[in-house]
């Protein structure tokens, strides 16, 4: 295909700095624009390379993407810059483009000239660390397929290469975690930082996976006769005063309004930290006689508990998102029973959605919820830190609640007795341990239950590729996913490169990426590669939703073995205390057996407490592995009565 004199003498006129009847814009931004557009459409005709004119409007008449000649595509661009619409590339002024070409190129110095030119832009663009501009670099050859595969032949666009790994992370998990945890839960999109300390943004890619898991478990527990209700965020300090042993627990962290505009209160009030105090009150109220029992009541809600030490998304910040259930049962058996069930319902979370192993066991009375008869919790174990961490709790409060607030009621023979009560409660902390154990250097990796995005479909539009057979192919495999309820989004977006969006998805940890490109479309088949350990396979179109699925739960169960054999390398098995430190020195989960005295639990934590902070018990697993007799405690040489877990935590 020839030059276009058209376009040819508008080439001319853009490259003639001096001259004053130029018909460039004003703004060097916009002439920036004309001499690239021009001069990849000079090149791309020469080379007999139709472009890709891309419209806003998608239609008949508009389509989203058409191949056109090299003056159409320049006209394209005249008339979106003269309109002052949205040009295709939107470029810094202050770029320079170097020395102007001849007013006619020879076919044989044109293409090395131009290539030259963008190779010094992408230079610039490196050199400053500009990422937009960096990525228009990217963008500029996507108008022209073809044109891109020769010049990569040429060995020009080895910068491009680079400029798609940009978004890499800078630290890597295993040299510095607490950096790469920070880095990875923005660069992910999960969350972004406020202007008040210790308070996050969640972003919708985050509250998806709370949403996943609130659905679970919202529909489990009306399957237990629960129900949803809500009470207020604020607590009078009466109230909140009079369970004394609880609130202490919680005093450090509570916050406290105390003006109203530029007038002072006259009695300050809590933002709650917890609920038992707000709503007992009104058990009290509503209870009467055993034909109210049981009250079993759940409330999704946010809590602020005002964190001083080292806040960190989800794990511990000052305002966060939970469940939590308050019941109330004529019995002890009944409340007994409610707190081992609610207890596997968290299990389920993190091994059947989240893929964390946890441990299901009993917290010590040093470790329990204050004001509590008992707790149980499930631990989860992050190897990387070597810290245990509470991934959520069931406590029975016995009847201690019920004779601060007088929940009394008149049993069957006529009786006035006191509830038994259980509260119980999981936060989004969920998603920071999710992130922790399975996240790698390269971003997030979510398991497929809980991923708000299970599939990305990218269409590889290279060379002279049948683009719309390709965009066509995603649609259809977007269409069979999502009729099967599989979670899929195709990427169409045409300002970035294929490379690009892998790395743009990786970080964000969708469990699945399909590829399709020309041989795919040949072939009648589509190239699925996996987050987790990227292996890469072929499915036939035939086979796309049983291959698809079978993908996703192999991933699930792969996610969560691997993580279970990182946490099992990780328990270690003492029986003294040298063994003990030892451990604790090479951040393991420590199981130990224990005399179960809280004053020798203290001494623990006294001898421990150093730089990276102090070992606690983390809790007494309900699965007990056999105690010979004559086992003595590690830390204090008396008889045994348990094993326990011990070690650092968050």
């Amino acid at each position: 295909m020839g030059a276009d004199e058209s376009y040819v003498t508008m080439y001319a006129k853009s490259c003639c700095d001096d001259d004053e009847d130029q018909l460039l814009p004003e703004n060097s931004t916009d002439q920036f624009m004309i001499r690239v557009s021009v001069s990849i459409a000079v090149v791309a005709d020469r080379a007999g390379c139709p472009l890709v004119c891309f419209n806003s409007r998608n239609s008949v008449l508009y389509p989203r993407q058409r191949l056109v000649s090299g003056t159409e595509w320049c006209n394209y661009v005249m008339w979106n810059i003269i309109e002052n619409t949205q040009v295709p590339f939107p470029l810094e002024e202050d770029i320079h483009w170097g020395p102007t070409l001849s007013t006619n190129p020879t076919s044989e110095n044109l293409s090395e000239i131009i290539s030259g030119r963008l190779a010094q832009f992408a230079g610039d663009c490196a050199a400053n660390q500009d990422i937009r501009c960096m990525e228009v670099y990217i963008n500029l050859f996507k108008v022209s397929p073809l044109l891109h595969h020769r010049l990569l032949e040429a060995g020009t666009m080895k910068r491009e290469v680079k400029c798609e790994a940009g978004r890499g992370l800078l630290y890597r998990k295993d040299e510095n975690f607490g950096e790469w945890y920070s880095e990875v839960v923005v660069d992910g999109e999960m969350i972004e930082y406020y202007d008040i300390s210790g308070c996050y943004i969640l972003r919708p890619w985050a509250m998806s996976i709370w949403e996943v898991m609130q659905t679970f478990f919202d529909a489990e527990i009306k399957k237990m006769k629960i129900k949803n209700c809500y009470f207020p965020l604020f607590v009078s300090s009466g109230v909140l005063q009079k369970e004394k042993d609880h609130i202490e627990g919680f005093a450090p962290e509570v916050a406290w309004v105390t003006k109203s505009g530029e007038s002072e209160l006259e009695m300050p009030i809590a933002i709650r930290p917890t609920s038992e105090t707000v709503m007992y009150p009104y058990f009290s109220k509503w209870i009467r006689g055993h034909r109210d029992l049981p009250l079993r009541l759940n409330q999704w809600c946010n809590v602020v508990r005002w964190e001083f030490s080292n806040p960190t998304p989800f794990i511990r910040s000052r305002e966060f998102l939970w469940q939590e259930g308050h019941t109330a049962f004529a019995t002890k058996k009944e409340a007994d029973t409610e707190v081992l069930e609610v207890l596997e319902l968290y299990r389920r979370i993190y091994e059947e959605f989240l893929a964390v192993p946890v441990i299901k066991g009993k917290k010590s009375e040093h470790e329990k919820f204050a004001g509590g008869l008992y707790t149980t919790s499930v631990e989860a174990f992050v190897p990387n830190t070597g810290r245990g961490i509470e991934g959520a709790t069931s406590h029975s409060l016995g009847q201690n609640f019920a004779k601060m607030f007088e929940i009394n009621f008149e049993n069957e023979k006529g009786e006035k007795s006191m509830v038994w009560q259980n509260s119980w409660a999981c936060t989004t902390r969920t998603i920071g341990v999710m992130i922790m154990v399975h996240g790698d250097d390269k971003g997030l990796v979510l398991p497929p239950k809980v991923a708000p995005l299970q599939v990305v479909v990218i269409p590889e539009c290279y060379e002279d590729a049948n683009i719309w057979g390709i965009f066509d192919a995603c649609a259809d495999v977007i269409k069979s996913l999502e009729e099967a309820g599989i979670r899929a989004e195709a990427d169409y977006r045409d300002n970035y490169s294929p490379g690009w969006k892998y790395s743009h998805w990786e970080m964000k940890g969708v469990p699945l990426r399909i590829e399709i490109g020309p041989k795919d479309l040949a072939n009648n088949q589509v190239r699925a590669v996996r987050r987790d350990n990227s292996a890469k396979s072929d499915i036939p179109m035939a086979d796309l939703v049983k291959g698809v699925k079978d993908m996703l739960n192999n991933i699930q169960q792969s996610l969560f073995d691997a993580a279970t054999q990182k946490r099992d390398a990780c328990i270690h098995v003492v029986h003294t205390w040298e063994e003990f430190t030892e451990a604790l020195g090479e951040k393991k989960m420590i199981l130990a057996p224990w005399c179960d005295e809280e004053e020798v639990e203290k001494d623990v934590k006294t001898r421990t407490n150093g730089e990276m902070g102090a070992a606690k018990s983390l809790c007494t697993p309900f699965d007990q592995p056999a105690l010979p007799e004559g086992t003595l405690c590690f830390a204090s040489g008396k008889p045994a009565k348990k094993w326990t877990y011990w070690g650092r935590s968050y």
